[in-house]
């Protein structure tokens, strides 16, 4: 087989249509958390100081470690054990989210709070099983692309709640709204219904007690306990700069002067447009390259991406250098992100992958956290050019744990069949 042959095989099959609508379906829950539902709070009058608590139901992103064991474990009767909990949570998802369009707000914030913290579990639980099956769904060579498009399509997902329903709330009800942005959870429904469970030729674990442990047992097994820390340590640090660098995007533009209009026309097309083809280019280029290469190559584009920011705060209120920074940036993000995501994905153990990947992505998760609570203070103190400086400096930890954790020339086979073996 040509390897031209074997690019358009790794491009042009089932498993990379499946990944844009699980990106898709995964997506969307969070950006109503995030973008539609803030929003219609204020539309409806809740202060500022109520809206910001909501920041809180993030918690279950960050925790879904916790209860993945019980989704490696057990399953209900039919579709199988990826699908059974696809099918499950994505239902729970379309009743909750439409949930939101009965309760007014203003009368019933705390309902509003319970109801956004059930979305915010049920969400996270469809990630743990949607990224066990997507890493028992692709082969080796397609983890690049595949984890790229999946990404793509969850940054995508955001224009339902963040841009669509927005636009349909100044013609009809809230309620209304909520109805029609939680029917899009039928995408993935539908897509449930119709797609096989993946094959594995590793069995659920036996016991409770092995879905906690094992999971653990063989990451350290398999890497060695000093490897093995090593990789947690570089899954914390490798977005750390910056995550820190768009912790605080918003309030930056607006600092130099920059309208909301031209916020939300020019930063966020631009970011929108390079991200896409940063994902889109991230995928393609691992097929030719190697995870650990575009970690290197993805790597030095991210850190040098966050000094845009830090010419843009030097050139003041300047739409082209608005553009150009946010574009540049974004481009970094994904394609640092493909990257990132890929290598979660080969890190990854199918046998427990349920279990391994909701660590590793929660892992991922706190630098944001980290990030929206100490930044504000940091620019305070040093002002925004030097905070871009200081976030550059931060991403070059990330960049050194590459010696380690993924080196250039290092062709890192895939061992986990023989391991999996001796631990079951």
């Amino acid at each position: 087989m040509t390897t031209q042959q074997t690019f358009k095989e790794a491009i042009l099959n089932k498993r990379m249509l499946i990944c844009i609508f699980t990106g898709f379906t995964s997506g969307l829950p969070l950006f109503i958390l995030y973008q539609l539902v803030p929003g219609w709070l204020r539309s409806e009058g809740v202060s500022l100081v109520e809206i910001g608590l909501f920041s809180l139901i993030g918690i279950p992103y960050v925790w879904k470690f916790i209860w993945s064991p019980l989704m490696d474990r057990y399953s209900f009767p039919m579709l199988g054990r990826r699908r059974s909990w696809m099918f499950a949570t994505q239902i729970l998802l379309l009743f909750s989210i439409a949930g939101f369009g009965f309760i007014d707000p203003t009368i019933n914030i705390w309902s509003v709070a319970y109801l956004a913290a059930a979305v915010a579990f049920f969400s996270a639980s469809q990630d743990i099983v949607l990224d066990a099956y997507r890493r028992e769904l692709l082969q080796e060579h397609e983890l690049g692309l595949g984890n790229s498009i999946h990404v793509q399509a969850y940054r995508l997902s955001g224009l339902v709640p963040g841009s669509l329903a927005f636009i349909l709330a100044d013609h009809i009800s809230w309620q209304s709204v909520f109805l029609i942005v939680a029917a899009f959870m039928l995408i993935g429904i539908l897509l449930t219904l119709c797609i096989k469970e993946s094959k594995s030729e590793h069995l659920a674990p036996k016991t409770l007690h092995d879905a906690v442990v094992l999971p653990f047992r063989d990451f350290i097994s398999r890497k060695g306990f000093k490897s093995a820390l090593q990789i947690l340590i570089f899954l914390f640090l490798y977005k750390l700069g910056d995550s820190m660098a768009t912790a605080l995007q918003t309030p930056f533009f607006i600092d130099l002067g920059f309208t909301k209009t031209e916020i939300g026309v020019v930063a966020k097309t631009a970011s929108l447009i390079a991200m896409t083809i940063g994902l889109a280019v991230g995928g393609i280029v691992m097929i030719k390259l190697s995870i650990n290469k575009a970690l290197w190559l993805f790597g030095f584009v991210q850190i040098i991406s966050i000094l845009g920011f830090a010419a843009l705060a030097e050139i003041g209120h300047n739409t082209y250098a608005l553009a150009f920074a946010m574009g540049f940036e974004y481009l970094g993000v994904g394609l640092g992100t493909a990257a990132f995501t890929a290598f979660i994905a080969r890190t990854t153990n199918p046998a427990f992958a349920a279990t391994q990947f909701a660590l590793f992505t929660a892992l991922t998760a706190l630098p944001r956290t980290f990030a929206n609570a100490t930044t504000g203070l940091i620019v305070e103190q040093i002002g925004w050019t030097s905070f871009y400086f200081l976030c550059t400096f931060l991403a070059i930890p990330g960049m050194l744990m590459l010696f380690k954790v993924a080196p250039w020339s290092e062709k890192v086979p895939f061992e986990t069949k023989n391991k999996t073996e001796e631990l079951i």
